[in-house]
């Protein structure tokens, strides 16, 4: 699937539906839901809402000053602090994803997301650590001897712990 967006002179991006494993975070299960339970076919796929959470009939597109709302009230909703997230929050949470989970190069994140890779800003490390991350092990484990041993990831072939 490739979104289409030669009118704004941005190369497409080629999406694959995951595994079943992963379905919770499809970017092509996803549309499609969304789809199906709008029935959007032509204009705007995100809409702005009226009262009731209804699409509003006219296309007209959701700001991203709504969207930041829905999402903050969406973290109320299940009981998390909203303060530190903004709209930035999904691009540095798939950056984390892809780097971490998926053991992707920082060149590869960069040039999957139309960043420089020359990091002379560092904007991929800003997007990579953030100050509300939680630490995947304790400190005090990093040389330990007796950790659980390190084996070949058979995604990327790497030593790692994910295995």
């Amino acid at each position: 699937m490739a979104i289409n967006t030669f009118l704004l002179d941005i190369k497409p991006f080629y999406l694959y539906a995951l595994p079943a494993s992963e379905a919770h975070l499809c970017p092509v299960r996803a549309l499609s839901d969304w789809i199906e339970t709008t029935r959007i076919n032509t204009g705007y796929l995100f809409r702005k809402f009226a009262s009731g959470d209804r699409i509003v009939e006219a296309n007209q597109p959701m700001t991203s000053e709504r969207f930041l709302e829905l999402f903050r009230n969406n973290l109320l909703d299940i009981g998390v602090d909203p303060s530190p997230y903004g709209t930035h929050s999904f691009r540095r949470g798939g950056c984390q994803y892809l780097y971490i989970e998926r053991r992707w190069l920082l060149h590869r994140i960069c040039e999957w997301g139309g960043w420089s890779a020359e990091f002379t800003n560092m904007t991929i490390v800003k997007y990579l650590i953030s100050h509300n991350d939680d630490p995947t092990e304790p400190q005090e484990e990093f040389f330990n001897p007796n950790r659980r041993p390190t084996v070949k990831c058979f995604q990327c072939g790497r030593s790692c712990s994910c295995t």
